[in-house]
């Protein structure tokens, strides 16, 4: 910190300063509610991170969080643009995602029960808004509409009990909740990587959601270790990542495969079949040119 403040710092003082001490009321209240005034004054006003080191630690902690509730905003939509547009939903387990709403539903609850930052769990309530949408087009594109109705309606019922009735679910049983959504985040990646494995190749997964998950968990471990003092929760974010990981290292190891098995063995019976059907044709028009005529010649 020494050598970024006086080789870095330093020397962008006189320049920076008249920046930051004008800055304007309502982000230095937006500063101050983050890091708080002592670190607000250190680092903004005095542009000093040597003063207290724990202020540097917390900005970035408080950055990094406001990195990841912000991406979180589009994280799935590329899955959710690959599904539409492919019309196929090979590759993607639903059963992985559904896992996930409810883990991240319970989580959200959980956080903001316990009053814990938002910029420390924003992004369960935006991805649980995603995973929704994402687990809803492979249902449909399954076949399976009707199922498609009733994951939404058992979504609404699980935000409701958790999040707007306290008489249901009281402190302790939301601990224990909070406990079971890590083993529900864990068990969500489970099935995933089962069905990448199955059917040899990624399919439909998209890679931006897969790597941006892997960076976020890992993100995560760090602003709960400097935010939030609960041991579950940081639990859950490590086994978390390593399970992101697996699916990484799966999504690098089959990036070059043209197309799974299921895919492959899919696109021969559709050959088959319209040769099939092309030859039969084939054959009628054939047959009827060859047809027996009882008119006479002239």
């Amino acid at each position: 910190m020494e050598a970024i403040q006086s080789n870095v710092l330093d020397p962008l003082k006189p320049y920076l300063q008249p920046i930051t001490s004008s800055l304007p009321a309502p982000v230095n209240n937006a500063i101050i509610s983050l890091i708080g005034s002592p670190c607000h004054s250190a680092l903004v006003l005095d542009l000093d991170v040597t003063k207290d080191p724990a202020c540097v630690s917390l900005a970035i902690s408080k950055a990094l969080g406001l990195a990841i509730v912000s991406a979180s905003a589009i994280v799935k939509v590329p899955q959710i643009l690959k599904l539409i547009d492919s019309r196929s939903s090979a590759g993607v387990s639903f059963v992985s995602y559904a896992l996930e709403t409810a883990s991240l539903l319970i989580t959200l609850s959980y956080n903001v029960r316990q009053r814990f930052p938002f910029s420390t769990y924003g992004e369960s309530a935006l991805i649980a808004v995603q995973d929704v949408v994402v687990g809803v087009l492979v249902l449909t594109f399954a076949g399976k509409s009707a199922a498609a109705a009733a994951f939404v309606a058992v979504v609404a019922a699980n935000v409701y009990v958790l999040l707007f009735n306290d008489m249901l679910i009281d402190a302790q049983t939301m601990g224990y909740l909070q406990a079971g959504a890590g083993l529900l985040g864990v068990a969500s990646k489970a099935p995933q990587i089962y069905a990448v494995w199955k059917e040899g190749g990624t399919g439909q997964l998209s890679a931006f959601a897969v790597f941006n998950y892997l960076l976020g968990s890992l993100s995560r471990i760090f602003t709960t270790l400097q935010e939030v003092d609960d041991k579950i929760i940081l639990y859950s974010f490590i086994a978390a990542f390593s399970l992101n990981a697996i699916l990484a290292a799966q999504m690098v190891y089959y990036w070059n495969s043209p197309a799974t098995p299921k895919e492959q063995r899919d696109q021969s019976r559709k050959a088959t079949e319209k040769a099939a059907s092309a030859e039969s044709s084939g054959y009628s028009r054939g047959s009827s040119a060859r047809k027996p005529t009882t008119r006479r010649k002239a």
